[in-house]
């Protein structure tokens, strides 16, 4: 069987850049049981209310589902189990002195996705939006949208309404 390349997307929480402004963002591996692997490959995840925490000095990951394998029997997994992230010590360490220093940081899983066949959770630190905050955010994006358009219509040749 050859090896897979390139990267896959399995699942994305695009509700979390909605509500959340983004800071850095960090690529974790991800703990899996065989079932979970196979039931992942078919594109059966949501990461809806998954959050990350940190427990016992490692970044764990919370409410995560994947769901069961059609073709498992007994050997199948829990789909809601809590999953072990796999970081690098120094970056676990930098993430956690961000978490700790009050400043209202959260850990938000962005994307699941395998790498050259590797499973691996994209991270985002950071930061709760307010409701004005949003609204601004789509303004902003409505405006940027419509100079894109104008520009478009100046390019060719037509004049605005």
């Amino acid at each position: 069987m050859s090896r897979e390349t390139g990267r896959k997307l399995i699942a994305s929480n695009k509700k979390a850049r909605h509500d959340y402004a983004v800071l850095k963002t960090y690529e974790a591996g991800i703990v899996l049981a065989g079932t979970e692997v196979k039931s992942l490959r078919e594109g059966r995840a949501s990461l809806v209310d998954a959050f990350a925490q940190e427990h016992e000095g490692e970044i764990m990951l919370y409410g995560l589902h994947i769901a069961e394998y059609g073709y498992g029997s007994w050997t199948n997994h829990v789909p809601r189990r809590t999953r072990k992230l796999l970081l690098h010590k120094t970056e676990i360490l930098k993430i956690l002195a961000q978490l700790r220093d009050g400043n209202g940081l959260t850990l938000v899983p962005l994307s699941m996705y395998f790498n050259e066949g590797w499973a691996k959770v994209e991270l985002g630190l950071a930061r709760g939006l307010k409701s004005y905050d949003k609204r601004q955010v789509l303004a902003e994006r409505d405006a940027k949208n419509e100079i894109a358009r104008e520009m478009g219509r100046r390019l060719k040749g037509r004049t605005s309404r």
